[in-house]
């Protein structure tokens, strides 16, 4: 049988078409989290409508409830945010993505950046300069120019008082101040969080410093995942070296002014709550990032600014939005996820500089450190085993196991999976659309040849 020209043209081009349309089959399955309809924490595997990418840009409260969903809390912050912090989607949200002065909550992207780079054993004696530039009115912890303090005293500084003076001496062991906002602009890239803009590494107000909900929401769910950050966060008392020596002698008590985790100033204490980072300026107002673990599932919430309620209303909110998440467990469809932004990490490109790289060695290997819900105190510093250096010195203790706990079984989960194929990053309507135009561009260039072919002399 002979099949004219342009029979042999159609065969060719459904072939080269299904061919295209049979390799969808492993593309969908190679792209990203969020492409799958299928909910993974959804009860029996139940499918979802995978929601819109723009649906967390839209202005107004975002949800998308289920038959017999509770109903989301009158919250007057102008933007806030509720999500799953194991699988990342996003139960509800109001403005998740306005732009708005972060106050020391950007303090949580300063860790996620500077932790992994100073080991905490090590000691450092902190120098004049370290300490110029801090803003008026600052929140501080009690650094002293001259003294040595360990990198962990510093940190619960950070965490617990808020402390800016220790923000500036650890950004100085970082590289310098301009050095580590850069560092921390490039974290929240990787991140996926696109709407923070850092100039002051401490969260102090500065013109064009913002952040959003949804990047404060992404920082905090990192943060759990490392075992340093998941600790510090959840400690609600510790002490303080006042000569900086830490022999507990001169010693004085700091508490953790997040007052959902320690219930201070009337503020009643959230059950399972697992810290994060609160945050103050005029002009940024209250913020607020936290967490709390509840039977079996991990829920962290962003506010920032309510508009009604006065002081402590950041915290009542957030409690409200927290209560309601966990009611709602199962009775809502996901409106986005934090993941969707996301980027592979790029490397820091150059070394890690310091202003004593000698006394600074490279961070030991990271073990899960325990993390129990609720408030956490932190015993005295213990005495330093030898004499106290001229310069910083380094002296470091080897961690000891971990048991599991919410916070550590999040840091056991690695947030920067790698795809399943090259093509992964792609949407998937995007790789159905490029092979379905290479299949088509194929067999269109079949069909010239065919027809150059058929235009030959017979040769009789």
């Amino acid at each position: 049988m002979t099949i004219g020209f342009s029979s042999r043209t159609a065969v060719t081009a459904c072939v080269f078409c299904a061919a295209g349309l049979l390799a969808l089959g492993p593309v969908a399955a190679a792209a990203p989290a969020g492409a799958d309809p299928t909910t993974p924490g959804a009860p029996g595997g139940r499918r979802v409508t995978a929601p819109l990418p723009s649906q967390l840009y839209r202005s107004g409260t975002q949800v998308r409830p289920r038959h017999g969903a509770p109903e989301v809390p009158d919250v007057s912050a102008l933007s806030w945010l509720v999500a799953d912090a194991h699988s990342g989607e996003v139960l509800a949200a109001s403005h998740a993505h306005r732009r708005l002065p972060p106050a020391s909550t950007l303090k949580t992207l300063f860790a996620l950046t500077v932790l992994p780079a100073l080991p905490s054993e090590a000691r450092h004696r902190v120098r004049e300069e370290e300490l110029m530039g801090i803003g008026p009115g600052s929140s501080l912890v009690g650094v002293a120019e001259g003294r040595t303090y360990r990198v962990a005293d510093l940190w619960r500084g950070v965490f617990l008082n808020s402390g800016n003076d220790a923000v500036h001496v650890l950004a100085a062991l970082n590289g310098g101040w301009d050095t580590t906002a850069t560092m921390m602009q490039a974290k929240a890239r990787s991140l996926g969080a696109l709407d923070t803009h850092v100039v002051s590494p401490d969260g102090y107000d500065a013109p064009g410093q913002v952040s959003s909900a949804y990047d404060l929401a992404v920082f905090g769910r990192a943060g759990l995942r490392n075992p340093d950050f998941a600790r510090y966060c959840a400690t609600a008392q510790a002490r303080f070296p006042a000569d900086g020596e830490g022999d507990g002698d001169g010693s004085y008590g700091i508490a953790n002014t997040n007052r959902l985790l320690t219930g201070a100033d009337g503020v009643e204490p959230y059950p399972g709550l697992i810290g994060i980072k609160n945050g103050y300026t005029s002009n940024a107002g209250n913020t607020l990032v936290a967490a709390a673990h509840r039977g079996g599932r991990t829920l962290v919430v962003s506010v920032m600014n309510p508009q009604a309620g006065g002081g402590f209303a950041v915290y009542e909110e957030a409690r409200a939005l927290l209560d309601w998440g966990f009611a709602a467990a199962g009775r809502v469809d996901p409106v986005g996820s934090l993941d969707a932004l996301r980027t592979r990490p790029r490397p820091w490109p150059g070394p890690r500089p310091g202003p004593e790289q000698s006394s600074v060695p490279a961070p030991a290997a990271t073990v899960p450190v325990p993390v129990t819900p609720g408030p956490v105190t932190t015993p005295s510093a213990p005495t330093a085993s030898a004499a106290t250096p001229s310069a910083a010195t380094v002296a470091v203790a080897t961690p000891s196991a971990s048991t599991t706990s919410p916070a550590a079984g999040l840091a056991a989960t690695t947030s920067a999976a790698t795809p399943a194929a090259a093509v992964a990053d792609v949407p998937g309507w995007a790789q159905a659309a490029l092979i379905g135009g290479a299949a088509v561009l194929g067999g269109a260039a079949v069909a010239l040849v065919l027809r150059i072919a058929g235009r030959r002399p017979s040769g009789r």
